[in-house]
């Protein structure tokens, strides 16, 4: 069998994971939680990094950080997984919805102004594959309209956006604030895990506060206090010391990691072009973004086409997924939709295919389901 994504080790996981258990503390905040924090804000410039237990909480943390309330209208794709919109229906935001581009599962940057009104509260890009969207232009509608502009950059870890004077800035680090995730199917994991990164000054502070449950204890720590209390909103949203370690392990690699997946995904892109499969679309990757080989997808003609080549890569062994289904379509938000029709939302849901992507795949077997499909 060939699945879908399978973990990779590094070999140093449970060495620092024994190292945490034998410290003394594995509870959050430690030794390993702080060497990630580091890793991240110095190698990429990122503010404040705080980790967290999936990329889920750090999206709910910056909905209660931008003081998301009932009402506030928040413009973000259909094309996305649930968490993307659930961070912000839990504090009672109102979703608007923008349709992908026509050649890639992206929001179409050119339609969100229209949809802007005196409600909006933040604009939610999502990096789709790891792919940049077009931040210049989001960050440049966020300033005329005095919005937030949140990044979920769940699947952009280590990959740039390029500006109109050549300036290149890493994924995460444009926004107000982004969420990252480490679960299992991403470049760099820890099973499960995520992590909020502020940019914005003004928010670093209160988000150390709702990280550690509404209350002050890290200012504590560092001796700014001399006690913590119950002083805003938040939850329990730090992870253990064993999955921070496990973390650190994952970032020592991530120059490995980042090179054999881009040599996975241009042999995917190279053996396509050489059977000539006119039938799929091949992924094509912004001009203004690098590919940080997070997936390897194509786009099936059909919905009917998606799964007979899921059926076909089954009976030989291979393990083949769609996922998203349009959020502007779905039995809990269809009724609360404004109706408007999101056509290219609707393609990728039906005929988008995601195919094996892991650290331990070979060559041999990449050739193996390229023609497979062709046949």
């Amino acid at each position: 069998m060939i699945p879908f994504n399978k973990p990779f080790l590094t070999g140093k996981e449970t060495e620092y994971i024994q190292d945490a258990v034998a410290s003394g503390k594995i509870s959050g905040n430690g030794k390993y939680t702080k060497l990630c924090h580091s890793f991240f804000e110095s190698r990429y410039g990122f503010k404040k990094c705080l980790l967290t237990t999936s990329c889920t909480d750090a999206l709910e943390m910056a909905a209660i950080l931008i003081d998301i309330q009932e009402g506030d209208e928040v413009i973000l794709p259909s094309y996305t997984f649930v968490s993307t919109a659930n961070a912000f229906v839990l504090r009672g935001a109102k979703l608007v919805f923008v349709d992908s581009e026509s050649n890639h599962p992206n929001m179409d940057v050119q339609t969100i102004e229209a949809l802007i009104t005196p409600r909006t509260k933040v604009i939610v890009p999502v990096h789709y594959a790891g792919d940049a969207c077009n931040m210049e232009a989001i960050m440049q509608l966020a300033s005329k309209y005095n919005v937030y502009v949140v990044e979920d950059a769940a699947q952009a870890i280590n990959n740039t956006c390029t500006f109109s004077d050549g300036s290149k800035r890493y994924l995460g680090g444009i926004g107000h604030l982004s969420a990252f995730s480490f679960h299992e199917t991403k470049n760099i994991i820890s099973g499960e895990g995520g992590m909020l990164v502020i940019n914005d000054e003004r928010f670093v502070q209160r988000a150390e506060i709702i990280w550690e449950k509404g209350t002050n204890r890290s200012q504590f720590f560092r001796g700014e206090v001399d006690k913590y209390g119950w002083v805003d909103i938040g939850s329990s949203f730090l992870p253990s010391e064993i999955i921070a370690a496990f973390l650190y392990a994952q970032l020592e690699n991530l120059e490995v990691i980042q090179e054999k997946r881009k040599a996975l995904w241009n042999a995917y892109y190279h053996a396509f072009q050489k059977q000539n499969t006119h039938h799929l679309l091949l992924p094509e990757t912004p001009a203004y973004s690098e590919n940080n080989a997070h997936m390897f997808y194509v786009v099936c003609s059909s919905l009917e086409t998606r799964a007979a080549i899921i059926a076909a890569l089954k009976k030989q062994n291979v393990l083949a997924v769609f996922h998203y289904l349009s959020l502007h379509k779905s039995p809990y938000y269809v009724a609360k939709h404004d109706k408007r029709e999101l056509p290219h939302t609707d393609r990728f849901s039906d005929c988008l295919l995601r195919l094996p992507l892991y650290y331990e795949l070979r060559l041999e077997d990449i050739d193996n389901i390229v023609s497979i499909i062709n046949a």
